[in-house]
């Protein structure tokens, strides 16, 4: 009786701790305000709000009906970020988003 009692004590224990770690199926979105034209992947986009979204294999932004993948490399950082940022890289072809800093999150987009 007392081994039956431990065994279902480990198992709730240990289904307790994976609890949160199993990422949601639809994965995690954000929302991204693009203070100015910029290009995403060789999209031009207007200034607005993005709504970006993170899943286990691609990374999707939109606005709408707009909506298209990113080549993408996901990063955690040590520390969560303060604010959104977003880095850009100035090129003939405009203003071109390089990586994007998702705020109170760990998440890093370092965009290809």
């Amino acid at each position: 009786m007392f081994q039956k009692l431990l065994a279902l004590f480990a198992i709730l224990a240990l289904s307790a701790a994976f609890a949160g770690t199993v990422p949601a199926p639809g994965g995690a979105t954000y929302k991204v305000t693009l203070t100015q034209p910029s290009v995403v992947s060789g999209t031009h986009l207007q200034a607005g709000d993005y709504r970006i979204q993170i899943t286990p294999d691609k990374v999707t932004i939109g606005s709408g009906k707009n909506v298209f993948d990113v080549k993408a490399k996901v990063e955690m950082a040590e520390q969560k970020f303060d604010a959104t940022a977003i880095r850009y890289d100035e090129t003939a072809g405009g203003r071109v988003v390089t990586e994007i800093r998702i705020g109170g999150t760990k998440t890093r987009l370092v965009l290809e």
